[in-house]
């Protein structure tokens, strides 16, 4: 696996490393020692996975202490716009960003640190969307910020007028001025 540094510390583009052939393809998607080697002691407890169609926008979604999550996402079909953004408060880069582009030709994946808002948008017709996680889902902290909030200033690369959210996405946060951050 080869693991690429982002801007944002914590935050780290994985590459597996792919072998194929006449029958197909075999890749490791995680290993633990690999990925503490450069993220330190984590420990999975939960894996997830989301199918959606074109359009669909997901996030910006985190989860306060004590139940914050650390992720390890990747798609598994289609394609994703992956976007990660910083909020511990007492951060040099809070507010910033990061954006990838997942898909299941690339197998790129993306560790997300806790302390990082995070969300994605479907770019093909269909992604099934998979991730791990390190601490259990708990609805009473779990926060979201506004795809859209200009203090982030995400390009999403699609007109938001033709965007799918849910409700819970329509009516969040500001990063500035009414979230909840670390």
């Amino acid at each position: 696996m080869n693991f690429i540094a982002s801007p944002l510390q914590g935050l780290w583009v994985i590459e597996p490393k792919v072998f194929s052939d006449a029958r197909g393809y075999f890749m490791e998607t995680y290993r633990q020692d690999l990925l503490e080697q450069h993220v330190g002691k984590i420990d999975f407890v939960q894996d997830n996975e989301s199918k959606s169609t074109r359009g669909v926008l997901r996030g910006l979604h985190y989860q306060l202490p004590p139940f914050a999550q650390s992720k390890l996402v990747r798609v598994i079909s289609g394609a994703v716009l992956d976007v990660a953004v910083d909020i511990r408060a007492a951060s040099p880069t809070f507010g910033q960003h990061v954006a990838v582009t997942l898909t299941s030709d690339n197998r790129r994946q993306l560790f997300i640190p806790r302390g990082f808002a995070h969300g994605f948008l479907v770019l093909s017709s269909e992604a099934v969307f998979t991730y791990k996680v390190d601490n259990a889902y708990s609805p009473r902290h779990e926060r979201s910020i506004r795809f859209d909030d200009s203090a982030i200033g995400i390009s999403w690369g699609m007109d938001t007028g033709l965007l799918l959210l849910s409700e819970k996405d329509k009516s969040s946060a500001t990063l500035l001025s009414e979230a909840e951050l670390f």
